[in-house]
């Protein structure tokens, strides 16, 4: 299960950027595109656990995004969305210039708003 691995570098990379604000964050919000192999239902368990084994993270909550796969057409020089895993453009050039799909980052971090 690389689902947990993947939750164990979200807080790494966010101890590491945020040090002692970490217990600060109320919500983790990440994209993946669907080419990314990360299932959104199995990195939520996953961030459960971690969560579970961390008790000054349990109050964090996550989001997962999921991008669609995009990818560009040079024939008639535009992006097109991947539908079936059919890498044709409407034109009918096929294309595996991938511009969108395949990425998996934090995307936005949210603090608990302090009075």
């Amino acid at each position: 299960m690389h689902e947990l691995t993947i939750v164990k570098d979200i807080f790494s990379t966010l101890e590491e950027h945020y040090q002692t604000k970490v217990d600060d964050i109320q919500k983790i919000q990440i994209t993946a595109g669907l080419l990314s192999n990360v299932q959104p239902v199995l990195i939520q368990n996953a961030f459960d656990a971690f969560i579970t084994d961390n008790p000054s993270y349990q109050n964090m909550e996550l989001e997962v995004v999921v991008n669609d796969i995009v990818a560009h057409c040079h024939k008639c020089d535009k992006d097109f969305k991947v539908l079936y895993h059919k890498f044709v453009c409407d034109c009918g050039t096929p294309s595996a210039d991938i511009v969108q799909g395949n990425e998996l980052y934090i995307s936005q971090v949210i603090f608990k708003q302090t009075l």
